[in-house]
């Protein structure tokens, strides 16, 4: 079983809730779910395996490229690079 990736909340409002995850190589989220949609910000270039109840994805990541993702999907994700990866979730309230 993988270890799990670090998380700081950076800000918790009434408008968004902004998390950072640090992840070692092999490290995962664990099982969650986003209540709202939500913006992924990577920090660092990097690949990353999601997992979801309809199966497995591969996802590059490139540091500054954003993208969207819709909220209530079940999901966990791996990082799956040689190096460490840190993006953020900014999920819109």
């Amino acid at each position: 079983m993988s270890s799990k990736a670090s998380v700081t909340i950076q800000i918790d409002n009434e408008r968004v809730l902004i998390k950072e995850w640090r992840f070692k190589p092999g490290q995962e989220t664990g099982w969650h779910r986003h209540a709202y949609d939500f913006v992924v910000l990577p920090r660092t270039d990097g690949r990353l395996l999601l997992v979801t109840k309809e199966g497995e994805s591969f996802r590059d990541i490139v540091a500054g490229s954003c993208y969207i993702r819709s909220g209530g999907i079940e999901h966990n994700v791996t990082n799956m690079s040689d190096h460490d990866v840190v993006i953020l979730d900014v999920e819109l309230k």
